[in-house]
């Protein structure tokens, strides 16, 4: 199954709203894919999958109170954040990549969405200015670097069921890098949500910074 039946298997609490929206994203992907290459051409086919459902492992981990502000760093063409401001309409979603034709990208799949909660940004992370309740990642580098970026821009009132941190996508084994860490972390294994095999080794892993 690679459509957005795929989302609604998981998500079955969906509007109608966010099921037209799914259902277009896909399609937007893949036009924009041909004009600037944010996913690679194996992957575009798998793209309900490997990406939109992948993003959607942190919905699956917290569901995030309506007002939160996220931010994704290394967004690329807009993952995980574009999927998660469809399903969490109430929050505030800041997308940054060093790269500008990526944040065209998402830039204009927002704008097709009529996603009012997304704002992308050409900017490094270090760079940016504010407070966070969480900060979301695909897998852009290996934790530790990953969190020296972001230390300091997490906000300390907690609001939602996990404690304000890091948020992060990634594959295999991670043991190591989590030691190379040090921090208390928590991980959630994707495949107790997910019964694909693609899932078998991905996993969230939660860094509380407050």
């Amino acid at each position: 199954m690679n459509d957005s039946k795929l989302i609604e298997k998981y998500f079955p609490q969906l509007t109608e709203k966010q099921k037209a929206q799914f259902a277009q994203l896909g399609e937007l992907y893949r036009e924009w894919n041909e004009k600037i290459n944010v996913v690679s051409r194996q992957d575009i086919e798998n793209i309900y999958e490997k990406h939109i459902l992948h993003s959607l492992g942190i919905a699956k981990v917290v569901n995030f109170k309506d007002f939160s502000e996220i931010l994704d760093v290394g967004t690329g063409g807009g993952f995980p954040g574009i999927p998660l401001a469809i399903m969490f309409p109430h929050c505030q979603f800041h997308l940054i990549d060093s790269i500008g034709k990526k944040i065209k990208v998402v830039t204009e799949v927002a704008n097709a969405l009529g996603l009012e909660n997304v704002r992308a940004e050409q900017i490094r992370a270090e760079q940016v200015d504010g407070e966070y309740d969480f900060i979301v990642s695909r897998a852009v580098t290996r934790i530790t670097p990953f969190y020296g970026w972001v230390k300091g821009k997490v906000n300390i009132n907690c609001y939602n069921k996990l404690k304000n941190g890091i948020l992060y996508l990634k594959g295999g084994d991670l043991g190591e890098e989590l030691k190379e860490l040090g921090k208390k972390t928590k991980t959630f294994e994707l495949h107790e949500y997910f019964t694909e095999e693609f899932f078998e080794t991905k996993k969230v892993i939660h860094v509380p910074m407050v």
